[in-house]
């Protein structure tokens, strides 16, 4: 049996009003249809609700926020308004990303085959590594609380990190096509959050029961046909009286020149929430995108990763010498350097012209007389030295998790 890929997590995100509840709904009963059709080859998807706001849903989410914060008692003990309890819950849940996330391997990631073990009946093998094929993301319906907080980037960090993750762009397709600004705006806000997460992203007219997206598409793929759009709109704010018609044309026709080349890096579907139809072609897409990222998008996790880690190793190299140097001046300023290893105290410095004589006379006494044990502590033993304390430093470095402090105080300690 061929190897199942691990299941690709569809974030929905959207103006408020743009139908993400609905269209959740839709593809969550798409996916179950196809599962009850032909259970052998199909799971159900997993399902996750990130909006604390939301009183009921038309579908039964796997994990829900609301189980796991309170949004009216957040607000309550932290005297905030909506918005401001929306983010407070997110943050709160980011908080326990490692627990969803050890969830969604143990429920979606496919499970290795046990090593060594004879070739198990085709029934036993399909139950076992029956895992579903998306997980699908339902998100607050304040798109800038989710994708500009912090909390929102901890998130799709943590799902792109284990899954292939894409984001589903819900568009209100009726509002969208009354003129070329709410158009535009639709654009420019997509594109931020695909420059903003730098996932793969998907553009869905929603709505297309009320109107079809084709007049949408072709102002994305036809300059022109925008133009015409654009010179239309013109011509009914001046006959209607309206002002400002000068600038706000100016200013959309060249951003339709700047987005050309974002236009064609876009996968484009148009999709009714109330009649299913187009579900199949966004499916479609999102097995496109799942190629792209892990053409693109892997890659270059894995680079910020591997830098991460350069960084940090650079870091505690910095420590360690750092250290090394502070007890050095240490050893140096308190007499306890090459004097402490050999036995001898430090002398201390004459206060009367006899015992500066003294002193000296001791000094002449000692010359020609070597010692075993100072010799044997000269540049070679404090290079040995230096080098057994700094192997230790690191090793307890590493045992500390990367705490300094702690290692520092270990190593001091070990002195004594």
């Amino acid at each position: 049996m061929a190897t199942q890929k691990p299941p690709v997590a569809i974030v929905c995100v959207g103006m408020a009003g743009s139908g993400k509840t609905t269209f959740m709904q839709r593809i969550n009963a798409h996916l179950h249809s196809a599962h009850t059709s032909s259970p052998a080859t199909t799971a159900p998807p997993y399902v996750l609700n990130l909006d604390p706001a939301v009183r009921s849903v038309p579908f039964d989410p796997n994990i829900d926020i609301r189980d796991s914060v309170n949004y009216k008692e957040v607000m309550k003990q932290y005297n905030l308004g909506p918005n401001g309890g929306i983010l407070t819950s997110l943050n709160l849940f980011a908080t326990k990303i490692d627990q969803v996330l050890g969830i969604l391997e143990k429920r979606c990631l496919p499970k290795p085959p046990p090593p060594q073990q004879a070739q198990p009946a085709p029934a036993t093998e399909e139950k076992q590594t029956q895992v579903p094929s998306y997980i699908l993301v339902d998100t607050p319906g304040q798109i800038e609380v989710f994708v500009w907080s912090a909390s929102g980037e901890i998130l799709l960090s943590s799902f792109a990190s284990t899954f292939p993750t894409v984001l589903a762009y819900i568009i209100d397709t009726p509002r969208s096509t009354e003129n070329t600004s709410t158009f535009m705006s639709n654009m420019l806000y997509a594109i931020s959050i695909l420059y903003k997460t730098k996932l793969p992203m998907i553009l869905v007219f929603n709505k297309t029961d009320v109107k079809a997206e084709t007049e949408a598409v072709e102002w994305m793929r036809d300059f022109e046909s925008f133009q015409a759009a654009l010179r239309n709109d013109e011509q009914r704010e001046q006959a209607g009286g309206e002002g400002g018609g000068g600038y706000m044309g100016s200013l959309l026709n060249s951003m339709s020149l700047v987005l050309e080349e974002f236009y064609n890096a876009l996968s484009v579907v148009g999709v009714s929430s109330m009649t299913g139809e187009g579900v199949e072609g966004f499916f479609e897409a999102v097995e496109g995108k799942r190629g792209e990222f892990e053409r693109e998008y892997r890659p270059e996790l894995e680079r910020r990763v591997r830098e991460a880690g350069e960084r940090r190793e650079e870091v505690r190299n910095g420590e360690v010498e750092r250290l090394m140097r502070d007890m050095e001046v240490s050893s140096k300023t308190k007499g306890t350097g090459k004097y402490k290893r050999s036995g001898k105290p430090p002398k201390d410095e004459p206060e009367t012209v006899s015992e500066a004589e003294e002193m000296e006379d001791d000094d002449n006494d000692d010359e020609g007389i070597v010692d075993p044990d100072e010799e044997d502590d000269g540049e070679g033993g404090r290079e040995t030295f230096d080098q057994g304390l700094k192997t230790r430093y690191e090793k307890a470095l590493k045992e500390s998790g990367g705490d300094v402090g702690a290692a520092a105080r270990y190593i001091q300690s070990s002195q004594r």
